[in-house]
């Protein structure tokens, strides 16, 4: 139980944080408007850092992504037990997360009228710079085996200054490998949000792209497998 409530709040701040500095960065009348990548990175690494902290605090293992999760049990890092309600959490967490940030940004939905003035589920979810499906995942794949294989070598990372470098990670992923999908990196980040752009009173929303949503769902996993499998291999 602890594993699911630590994975459940972790989650949802990281996607409130993650979330809340897209809202900022695309809706119109906003301070953060037009701000660049490196923004972007920067918020999603501190986000991570935080959601960290709080799901090490209540008592998970601070993995916040089925990727981490599915890719450590399958090579042995972690147990199979807990699986299922890790994954519950996250998931849960990230719908949550962003609908914090649907209700924050409503005024600034609404003063976004459609998806040229900034309004889309770009805010929640990833989308390509360029649409080409293999590449994409083949992008996915590998931004998620460098997070991964990088995790798997820093050992416990809820403890100490640890969730800081996890942050400064995935700052540094998002800098080098996430410019061309996003760096969704993992499935809950995306699919959660993007559910909840679906289905709640999200105003002047556009289309969720769900067609596109495979990507950011399975190559974030098979990254994560090939990261663990990898490091049981060199080990």
């Amino acid at each position: 139980m602890h594993g699911f409530i630590g994975e459940l709040f972790g989650t949802m701040i990281l996607i409130a944080l993650g979330t809340g500095s897209g809202a900022g960065l695309n809706l119109n009348k906003t301070y953060a408007k037009g701000k660049d990548w490196l923004f972007v990175s920067f918020a999603w690494g501190f986000a991570v850092t935080m959601g960290v902290y709080v799901a090490g605090v209540l008592g998970s293992d601070g993995h916040l992504n089925p990727a981490v999760t599915i890719g450590f049990a399958a090579f042995g890092f972690f147990p199979w037990s807990e699986v299922l309600p890790y994954i519950l959490g996250q998931f849960i967490g990230a719908f949550l997360g962003a609908a914090l940030v649907i209700i924050q940004f409503a005024p600034h939905f609404k003063a976004s009228k459609n998806e040229a003035e900034g309004n889309s589920v770009g805010i929640f979810a990833t989308r390509p710079a360029i649409k080409s499906p293999l590449f994409n995942f083949l992008s996915e794949l590998i931004a998620t085996f460098v997070f991964i294989f990088i995790l798997l070598n820093l050992g416990d990372f809820t403890q100490g200054l640890k969730p800081l470098i996890v942050g400064l990670l995935i700052a540094v992923v998002g800098m080098g490998l996430g410019t061309t999908t996003g760096f969704a990196i993992n499935p809950a980040r995306d699919w959660g949000p993007r559910l909840a752009y679906t289905i709640l009173p999200v105003p002047n929303k556009s289309n969720a792209e769900w067609s596109y949503s495979w990507v950011p769902m399975f190559g974030p996993l098979v990254g994560g497998l090939i990261a663990a499998g990898l490091e049981v291999l060199v080990h």
